[in-house]
């Protein structure tokens, strides 16, 4: 309609940046791979893509897991979340070693933000132990493993969005 502003994104609407390097997530998943490696061992991991697929190669790694599933769900279009989809479901191998239930399976994505997508996937396999490397409030809940919480109102700009890129120096006029 005239008259109306246009729909904020996600990332409008979070306020706050969190830049995290290559450097720093690798640090926080083997720091969430300490704790996992307390509560497992696990039969199989299970990616929330595509957030998911880096810390779960991860974890896997260094919990000498050899089975990596995905979970293929979108919730995201670029920066604005809408409605949840299964674009690809866990698959029937995964499940049975899990017990239908998820029973020994580690659920692994790089944040837990609302908890829908977390939500879906634990009715999904209600057994299943879920771990993200970030947590915001509103997710955490969700969880049963996590990091670094982080506010409502942040968006994390992950290593594989961002690029290295020349800024000038705050007097220039940066940011």
């Amino acid at each position: 309609m005239a008259g109306e502003a246009p729909e904020l994104s996600a990332q409008e609407r979070a306020g706050k940046a969190f830049p995290v390097s290559w450097d720093q997530f690798h640090r926080d998943c083997r720091a969430l791979t300490w704790r996992l490696n307390e509560v497992g061992p696990f039969h199989a991991v299970i990616a929330i893509t595509r957030g998911g697929l880096v810390p779960a190669a991860i974890v896997a790694r260094e919990l000498g897991v050899r089975i990596i599933d995905t979970v293929c769900i979108a919730s995201y279009d670029h920066n604005k979340q809408g409605e949840l989809q299964v674009l690809k479901g866990i698959s029937e191998a995964t499940m049975a070693l899990g017990g239908g239930t998820g029973k020994g399976l580690l659920i692994v994505d790089d944040l837990v933000d609302t908890g829908k997508t977390g939500r879906m996937v634990r009715e999904m396999l209600p057994d299943a132990h879920f771990a993200t490397v970030y947590a915001k409030p509103m997710g955490r809940p969700l969880v049963d493993t996590f990091i670094t919480e982080v506010s409502q109102d942040t968006w994390i700009f992950f290593p594989w969005d961002t690029a290295l890129s020349y800024h000038p120096p705050l007097r220039d006029g940066a940011a």
